[in-house]
């Protein structure tokens, strides 16, 4: 029950706080992780990126570069015959000299153009003047919270149109040359297909998001690989001639720029690993999305897929359970800490497993579960644990000897029901004592002195007690009731017959302290004492007695009665400073150990029948009989 509960709250938890974004951050920290893990693939042969580089600019000696610089890169490119030419570089505004050129070569039906669309501060970037809508891309990207790159937009609706990304753009002109169309989505006719390829648009809660901006038509960045996504050169070297035309032929070309100081770079999942480039050129992010299109709809590469809400709550809670069930069952905390540690790792493992095949499933989230759950169950077991021994200990009191503490304790979890110690059959050895003649003891001395002089005595049995495993079960003003094998329930005759045993030595030691504290006593001018002690073996009742606001651990039965009646049978007939007087049912389990002397069948107080009683003298290799 604790498990299903506490595991339920952590739960409700979890997921509250992922309902509000606040677990978003970690997860989207999973996702980078296991982005980096993930081995890259091979560079895409189908693209080749022409890189404006620092070393370009300063070679031009001009920014932005000249219409005449990027006109005459594109023809030179056209002489290779690519598929199609993705132009990365703003050009609404003409930038002399050169600007018929750049017209004429922004003609040619392989030329795409981008543009930027028109945000809430109005920032937008109008296309090159007179190249077609269906030639036009914009280059806008998509970034989390946190400022990183997982997202790619396609699709972006204005007042008057629907626009088109610019990789979506550059992978469409040359999927058609493939033969192969954008169609209507099998599952929803408003999503993009090609081919056997559906793209699914994300939605707010999509995978760990919770709050993602989805507008538009976004879907899941898949990357290709951190730096050679494709084969690169520059600017300078498509300038000169100095490319090899197999690497233009048929390839889609995406010239822009990759100098830092063109400000055109961004933050991906790669940049946490990355000291010296932490940050990824734009048109390299276009190239990423481009490779992505062609390797859905070519290669039947998978895009990432999610699960749906409740599928997710029912991986988060199992984790959970797990983890609760561990700290619950596992005791040892060396082997609690290596099972979680070995869950977190499986937790791990088989979320980087699944996203290694695309799946993006909720990382952070339950490994958060399994951690939090295992504290609070262990919390809850060591308060448990606490609130048993304090109970034990209000029931049993503190004079147990460490042996039966420690028995006890190891088996608190079957003793401890519902707060009490649950009423069992036993059989056991009872212990009485009683100081003869107190009353008249206690006229001789001040209340005080009484006092301190009768917990002397009590203090001196009291570790008699405990040091023969004896659990004082209740004091009687000037004698005491101590049992000897419970709560522990003694299967067998030899132990039965263990406890009768402990019971005599420890009555005869008793006996010896007293003696002792006598001789004290005169020695300081006090009263000197004489005790009783009545001692039988039977089966009793033993467990909580009382109501919810007072309990006490209590043992029943008639043998109770006669072990009661034998300390205080026949008063007046005491010489020796301690009478120790047993019953043979308590004889049968000496096995000789003892000296005794038999005072024959006595009809106890009472009692009906008559109870064959003994007096013990002492051991019997100690005794002249």
């Amino acid at each position: 029950m604790a498990i299903v509960t506490t595991s339920a709250v952590v739960t409700g938890c979890l997921l509250s706080l992922r309902q509000v974004g606040a677990l978003q951050p970690l997860e989207l920290a999973s996702y980078d992780l296991m982005v980096r893990l993930r081995p890259d693939r091979d560079a895409d042969s189908r693209l080749l990126l022409v890189a404006i580089t620092e070393s370009d600019i300063k070679a031009q000696k001009h920014w932005p570069l000249s219409d005449w610089t990027i006109a005459t890169a594109l023809q030179k490119l056209q002489q290779f015959q690519p598929s199609v030419i993705g132009l990365d570089l703003y050009r609404d505004l003409p930038q002399e000299p050169g600007k018929a050129a750049l017209t004429k070569q922004l003609q040619q039906p392989n030329v795409i153009a981008i543009t930027k669309v028109q945000d809430a501060d109005d920032l937008g970037v109008a296309p090159p003047p007179g190249v077609p809508a269906d030639r036009i891309g914009f280059n806008d990207v998509t970034s989390d919270p946190d400022g990183v790159i997982r997202r790619g937009l396609l699709f972006v609706d204005t007042d008057q149109t629907t626009l088109y990304a610019f990789s979506l753009r550059l992978a469409i002109a040359y999927l058609h040359q493939q033969g192969i169309s954008p169609q209507a989505g099998l599952l929803n006719p408003s999503n993009l297909r090609f081919g056997d390829t559906e793209f699914i648009p994300l939605e707010p809660t999509a995978g760990a998001y919770q709050s993602v901006d989805a507008n538009g038509y976004q879907i899941l960045l898949n990357y290709r690989a951190r730096s050679q996504l494709a084969r690169q050169v520059t600017l300078t070297q498509v300038l000169s001639g100095t490319i090899d035309p197999s690497w233009v032929n048929g390839k889609i070309v995406l010239l822009g720029t990759t100098a830092r100081s063109a400000r055109d770079i961004f933050l991906t999942p790669y940049s946490t690993a990355e000291k010296q480039t932490a940050s990824m050129p734009g048109v390299v992010i276009h190239a990423q999305m481009v490779s992505q299109f062609l390797g859905a709809a070519l290669n039947h590469e998978p895009l990432f897929w999610f699960w749906s809400d409740w599928v997710e709550v029912l991986w988060i809670g199992a984790w959970v359970v797990m983890g609760g069930s561990l700290a619950w069952f596992i005791r040892h905390p060396l082997g609690l800490g290596l099972a979680i540690t070995v869950t977190i790792t499986a937790l791990l493992g088989t979320c980087y497993l699944l996203f290694l095949h695309q799946g993006w499933v909720p990382t952070a989230t339950p490994a958060i579960g399994v951690m939090t759950v295992a504290i609070l169950v262990v919390s809850y077991r060591a308060q448990q644990a606490q609130r048993q021994q304090m109970m034990m200990m209000k029931l049993l009191g503190q004079n147990t000897s460490p042996e039966i503490a420690r028995a006890l304790w190891k088996s608190r979890d079957r003793l401890l029901k519902s707060g009490k110690l649950p009423g069992q059959r036993l059989t056991a050895t009872m212990l009485f004592t009683d100081i003869r003649n107190f009353s008249t003891l206690s006229e001789q001395m001040p209340p005080e002195n009484l006092l301190e002089w009768l917990n002397e005595y009590l203090s001196a049995i009291t570790e008699e007690v405990r040091v023969n495993q004896g659990i004082i079960n209740k004091f009687t003003g000037d004698g005491l009731l101590a049992v000897f094998g419970v709560p522990m329930n003694r299967l067998t005759q030899i132990e039965v017959s263990q406890d009768a045993r402990l019971a005599v030595e420890c009555a005869l030691a008793m006996r010896d302290r007293l003696q002792e504290l006598n001789q004290d006593w005169q020695q300081r001018h006090l009263p000197t004492a004489q005790m009783r002690v009545g001692i039988f073996t039977g089966p009793i009742v033993a467990g909580s007695l009382g109501g919810k606001d007072r309990l006490e651990y209590g043992v029943i039965g008639d043998s109770v009665n006669i072990a009661s009646r034998l300390e205080s049978y026949a008063k007046d007939q005491q010489l020796e400073v301690c009478r120790i007087l047993i019953a043979k049912d308590t004889l049968v389990h000496l096995q000789d150990r003892f000296a005794v002397e038999p005072w024959g069948p006595l009809a106890l107080k009472g009692k009906q029948q008559m109870i064959d009683v003994y007096r013990v003298l002492g051991y019997a290799s100690d005794v002249l009989i």
